[in-house]
């Protein structure tokens, strides 16, 4: 039996581009060698999960996540938790496009996007998992963290990331500290601080610098402790977001790798945990990083070398240095060693 792929796209995301393109779409994953179908997503809840979890254990080799960063959570929560995965590749076609900016996947038209697979080129990407939830770009607890959750829909739609920073800006003069502790693999935080984050891409809502060193393949967090609720020093610390992630190495944030976090509240206040964007839960919640969990197309190319530390990439380094090794002898003794 050939490779086969289903195509598990949201027909409501793209101001319906995806469904104008479908046919082609489909066509450039037949030409990749796959036996390709499709599937559109209803508004019944985990409808792109429940298929990503059917059609892998019906053995599909490839699931495509057609949609926004929400489409592809669900397709990777429903294969996450399988020991036989298949791969997946992404077609973006949300508000932000985080995980597609992360991959160097193109997100203004989705049979573009598509033609990546053409590439054959793929990375082994790190999930998160808090409680029984995959995740795979962020995770966070705090009063900045909840911003998302106020963002109305079609304000996403037309204003993108833009939308997320007007009503941040609308709520920082509310924004109070919690008191959190938060445990990870070198060390524990307890006190006051208006939000953690833990990062596993280096988008989050649009911007590369709020964890600037972030790895897609290091089986590592970016966690981030913002240890202040300080209207004019959160605007500061913001400033030095924006102005080469220089923000990291400020005294009221605490940056480190780590993959495993425990976070809980040290009182009576609720602390809600944010799962890519979405309502996650409460604390206490412990995270997880799972390294090189799924295997995702991506253009590898275009990915700068520090945000991959993967054997691949390992082994593609090995064989350059070879070559300039051989590059550097002298005329005739590669002929000498071949006789």
């Amino acid at each position: 039996m050939g490779q086969r792929a289903r195509v598990i796209y949201n027909p409501t995301s793209g101001r319906e581009a995806l469904k104008r393109d479908l046919i082609d779409i489909l066509n450039v994953f037949e030409q990749a060698g796959y036996e390709t179908s499709a599937y559109a997503t209803t508004p019944e809840p985990d409808s792109a999960k429940n298929e990503a979890h059917r059609a892998a254990l019906e053995g599909f080799d490839l699931v495509v996540a057609a949609g926004g960063d929400g489409t592809i959570n669900e397709v990777v929560n429903g294969i996450a938790g399988l020991e036989k995965r298949p791969k997946m590749a992404i077609i973006p076609a949300g508000t932000t496009n985080d995980y597609a900016r992360a991959l160097r996947i193109p997100r203004d038209e989705p049979l573009n996007a598509a033609k990546v697979v053409l590439k054959n080129q793929t990375v082994k990407m790190d999930i998160g998992q808090a409680g029984e939830t995959y995740f795979i770009n962020i995770a966070g607890g705090g009063l900045l963290t909840e911003l998302t959750y106020d963002v109305p829909s079609d304000m996403k739609t037309i204003f993108g990331y833009l939308a997320y920073l007007v009503k941040g800006a609308e709520l920082l003069p509310q924004i109070k500290p919690i008191q959190m502790s938060i445990e990870y693999d070198d060390g524990k935080f307890e006190g006051e601080a208006s939000m953690f984050l833990l990062g596993l891409t280096n988008s989050i809502g649009g911007f590369e610098q709020i964890v600037p060193d972030a790895s897609l393949d290091d089986g590592k967090f970016s966690l981030l402790i913002v240890k202040t609720a300080s209207m004019p020093q959160l605007l500061r610390l913001m400033t030095l977001v924006l102005n080469g992630g220089r923000h990291i190495n400020d005294p009221l944030v605490i940056y480190k790798k780590t993959s495993k976090v425990i976070a809980k509240p040290l009182n009576s206040d609720r602390m809600m945990i944010n799962l890519d964007g979405e309502y996650g839960g409460d604390a206490p919640m412990t995270f997880i990083d799972h390294k090189q969990h799924i295997e995702m197309f991506a253009d590898l190319d275009a990915i700068p070398d520090e945000q991959l530390t993967g054997e691949d990439r390992a082994i593609e380094e090995d064989a350059r240095k070879f070559v300039e090794e051989v590059d550097k002898l002298p005329e005739g003794q590669t002929d000498d060693n071949k006789k």
